[in-house]
């Protein structure tokens, strides 16, 4: 089983597949497009597929269908294990409630709804949904039940030493890579801007009360790329879902009851209450933005630059100003370091945003950008970068990466502690393959398990 690598580290379950399981099956049972059973969870023809697809898209050598197989095996045990695991939380109502909120926030990227299920390849809404359900529940008890076999690796530092011993020659070479801090700041409305977008909400609900319905007015006024295509309409929203302004609004109101304008950090919404049942609504509801003109754009950037001029003055210190006067959530109580998805602060430059690149190009460590006009959360902002660090390409060494390859070493013996637990469970668990499959060699201990059919 040395070969056996835990694809969780990456991120198979991440790729969306159209996946439906309409009845239990029994052993050995293998119906038109089921490529393998293991335990009760089946892997289609199209997940194997997807898997591959997405390997391509990621760059990625394992492309063979037989490999793309085994690893879809490894996960579906830890999976089906999991499931078993009582010391796993059982979070399907959690995960089910938080369907909708997805499949909202991948609509937004799209002009409309027809466009996205065209894109995934989904004939309707609710087979989508099945979907991410499904890949969300695989994720999250594979996720688990990995965190729990390896809970308790640690590397020591001789261990570390060994490592980069041995594969030194085979470690990778580091890229261009800088350490960022950021400080972004939101233009402020001026008020006679705000009045101007409150009494056009105003007439929009007058014009409504009037006759005209709320769904057509959400089409042709509102400015939520998520909800306007569909009137305006959230459905099944869970309570905490959405941010607080917008949700005390439309709770306070009765069924087919329409708000005054409230404000939250989008912008400003009229809500129509649609139906409450429980922790779970539906709203429909006009967004107008609040999208800085000239003005206000230039105001915030002559109020950043002053901030600016505190900090190169030495009268206040970037974390000091990122902590007081950023907008940032992500960044502001951390200094305003921006860090990569593995939390990371070591930013190859190659992969920065283009605006954010073209900013830092000819800055060195230390140095602070003038200030600019950016985006974040769709919403323009003012924005300035320090460069605390600027680190040039080399091959990785003990001396100056120790941390890097530390967390290599952990994530090889993590490796090594699934591969040691699956092949402990792999007799206990039954494995069924299409015969389409006969002629893969799999890790000896699965291929002794697997019952080809």
């Amino acid at each position: 089983m040395s070969r056996i690598k835990c694809s969780f580290l990456l991120g198979v379950f991440f790729v969306l597949v159209s996946v439906q399981v309409s009845a239990q099956l029994e052993k050995g049972q293998l119906v038109d497009g089921i490529a393998a059973v293991i335990g009760d969870e089946i892997v289609l023809e199209s997940d194997v597929e997807e898997q591959i697809n997405y390997a391509k898209q990621q760059g990625s050598q394992m492309l063979d269908k037989c490999k793309v197989m085994e690893s879809i095996l490894i996960n579906k045990i830890i999976v089906h294990e999991a499931k078993r695991d009582t010391l796993i939380e059982n979070r399907s109502a959690a995960i089910r409630e938080n369907v909708e909120m997805k499949y909202n926030q991948i609509l937004s990227q799209f002009p409309d709804e027809r466009a996205m299920l065209s894109a995934y390849k989904f004939r309707t809404g609710f087979e989508m949904k099945n979907a991410i359900e499904k890949i969300d529940t695989d994720q999250y008890y594979g996720q688990a039940k990995y965190q729990s076999i390896t809970m308790k690796a640690d590397v020591t530092p001789n261990e570390v030493t060994d490592f980069y011993n041995t594969f030194k020659l085979q470690l990778p070479e580091v890229k261009d890579e800088v350490t960022l801090a950021q400080i972004s700041m939101y233009p402020k409305l001026t008020e006679a801007h705000k009045e101007e977008i409150i009494n056009r909400l105003k007439k929009i609900k007058q014009d409504i009360l009037s006759g005209e319905s709320f769904e057509s007015q959400a089409r042709i006024y509102s400015e939520d790329p998520g909800s306007a295509a569909n009137g305006g309409l959230m459905k099944n929203i869970s309570r905490g879902q959405m941010v607080k302004p917008f949700e005390a609004a439309a709770l306070n109101l009765q069924e087919g009851e329409i708000s005054d304008p409230i404000e939250s950090e989008f912008g400003f919404h009229i809500i129509q209450l649609e139906r409450k049942a429980g922790k779970i609504y539906d709203a429909r509801h006009i967004l107008i933005a609040t999208t800085p003109n000239n003005d206000e754009i230039a105001a915030a950037k002559k109020e950043l630059d002053s901030i600016r001029t505190l900090i190169m003055d030495g009268k206040m210190t970037f974390k000091e100003a990122a902590y007081k006067f950023s907008d940032d959530k992500r960044t502001k109580f951390n200094a305003g370091i921006l860090t990569n998805n593995d939390g990371s602060d070591k930013l190859e430059r190659i992969s920065l945003p283009p605006t954010l690149g073209y900013q830092i190009a000819g800055y060195n460590k230390g140095d602070i950008t003038e200030v600019y006009e950016d985006e974040m959360n769709r919403r323009k902002v003012v924005t300035m970068v320090k460069i605390e660090d600027s680190i040039p390409a080399h091959q990785l060494s003990i001396e100056t990466d120790y941390d890097r390859i530390k967390q290599m070493a952990l994530n090889k013996k993590k490796s090594e502690m699934i591969d040691k637990w699956v092949k402990e469970r792999i007799p206990h668990v039954f494995i069924s393959i299409d015969n389409r499959y006969s002629n893969c060699t799999f890790e000896g201990d699965l291929q002794k398990a697997i019952l080809t059919k």
